[in-house]
């Protein structure tokens, strides 16, 4: 008589699918890693700084303010943002070498060396993201109220670290025309947490107004 063995189904231990199981959570932590850089690095004052030769701005029709050769800063203030990031903002808008010496050697004086102005602009749309209807979104900026304190705040340093007579501003949540006529052109973009992420304090970008360019915003 032979006796046959019954064969067994393999048994269906808990480690059974490790291995899947751990490319799946290393592509998990990967993306939220990802998506938290994002975040961290999108939570961030934000100045477009531009060299100009001169730069104004009107509102309805009547020009509040004007300025010579020197700098025009569009200011985007986010929701997260506090004093700190105002300090760091106004330090680098002061010391940014964007004129030559007199010896002809360009980057190597900032706005006080030369004496020249510097016109701030109020711009909540620097945090504007675009929906998938390609409608701007801006959640990420400031609420209009805390953003108006915060902006009065960060003329306040500015003027305090330098002459008072030579910051200038737009008006504050009105649809202003800014005109300007950009030398070179140059602009640059300023972020307050850079330094944090271990990057440089500002960076040239590739994207800047034309000479004579005239832009119509929403100073918020």
């Amino acid at each position: 008589m032979t006796i046959r063995r019954r064969k067994h189904p393999p048994r269906r231990g808990p480690f059974r699918h490790s291995t899947h199981h751990l490319h799946l959570l290393i592509l998990l932590a990967v993306s939220a890693a990802a998506s938290y850089r994002a975040t961290v690095a999108s939570a961030a004052m934000r100045l477009v700084v531009q060299r100009v030769k001169s730069a104004s701005v009107a509102v309805d029709q009547k020009q509040v303010s004007a300025i010579g050769p020197g700098i025009l800063a569009l200011v985007g203030l986010h929701h997260e943002d506090d004093e700190s990031d105002l300090e760091y903002c106004a330090r680098r808008i002061l010391a940014v070498k964007l004129w030559e010496n007199d010896n002809g050697a360009p980057w190597r004086q900032h706005v006080r060396q030369r004496g020249f102005e510097v016109l701030c602009v109020s711009q909540f749309t620097l945090y504007g993201t675009l929906s998938k209807k390609n409608q701007p979104d801006y959640k990420l900026a400031m609420k209009a109220d805390r953003a108006e304190a915060m902006y009065g705040r960060f003329l306040d340093v500015l003027r305090e670290a330098y002459d008072e007579d030579r910051i200038l501003d737009g008006r504050f949540g009105e649809m202003m025309d800014v005109g300007l006529v950009n030398d070179g052109p140059v602009t640059l973009v300023i972020d307050s947490r850079e330094d944090k992420r271990g990057v440089s304090g500002s960076q040239i970008s590739s994207s800047s107004l034309n000479n004579g360019e005239k832009s119509n915003t929403d100073g918020r």
